[in-house]
């Protein structure tokens, strides 16, 4: 049965294979949580890695990040739908017929409700230098991400992914039922890795987040089930603490 929220926080699982996942899953005591299946594991192992997850009550957040004509974006996620999985997402670039595309194929092959959709906005690896000077984009930042959000949103997405410094001006445009899923988070003293927009928890939940995405601060951590709970413990603090000051 999918629910009918984003989970506060989806485990990414940066491991090499299906085996590793597993037994890294039981050996930390992290059965059922909500995990994220990126790229590099769907690509190696394949909708079984989905299934074995399905089957072991993890919602899953299938992060491919679709990027390419309408009709082939809205039959992959056609294919995508008939997986057991809560949240999916393409590129927001993609533009406004290819995310309607894919909608549009979700929808089609649901059994139930079918899983969230959401546009990526900006990668957290892209910072102002190498937008205007890389990808030649000439507007800040902060017009980019709120421009692919509104375009993300008139063409049915339920959200986006961005960095934990676009949830306000997203908010503000689009409206606090939007929804913002927001990687690149780390404590103040963890590593950035690629990430050049992160942050910590306490802050995405304070500034508004509806979810957040973990990988290595918890699973390179000596105890990764300890580290999931301060992560989880933190982000629902900053919640707080953010619904505190507006009432």
């Amino acid at each position: 049965m999918k629910t009918s929220h984003l989970q506060p926080l989806y485990l990414a699982l940066d491991l090499e294979n299906k085996s590793q996942v597993l037994h890294f899953l039981e050996q930390h005591q992290l059965q059922g949580i909500p995990v994220k299946v990126g790229m590099e594991l769907f690509y190696r192992e394949g909708p079984i890695m989905i299934e074995e997850l399905a089957k072991q009550g993890h919602p899953i957040f299938l992060d491919l990040k679709l990027h390419d004509i309408p009709t082939t974006v809205k039959r992959a996620m056609s294919n995508v739908a008939k997986l057991d999985v809560d949240v999916v997402n393409v590129h927001a670039q993609g533009g406004k017929h290819m995310i309607e595309a894919a909608r549009e194929g979700l929808e089609q092959s649901s059994h139930n409700q079918r899983p969230f959709l959401l546009a990526v906005t900006q990668l957290t690896s892209t910072d102002e230098s190498m937008l205007h000077h890389e990808l030649l984009v000439k507007e800040k930042m902060t017009d980019v991400v709120g421009h692919y959000a509104g375009l993300a949103e008139q063409s049915g997405a339920d959200g986006v992914v961005c960095s934990v410094h676009e949830v306000e001006a997203i908010k503000q445009t689009c409206g606090n039922s939007f929804l913002t899923l927001t990687p690149g988070i780390r404590h103040s003293s963890g590593e950035n890795h690629d990430q050049k927009r992160s942050a910590t928890p306490f802050k995405a939940g304070d500034i508004g987040s509806d979810s957040i995405v973990v990988g290595r601060s918890i699973t390179q951590a000596n105890d990764p089930l300890a580290a999931y709970q301060t992560f989880k413990e933190e982000f629902e603090n900053g919640r707080q603490a953010a619904r505190s000051t507006s009432t």
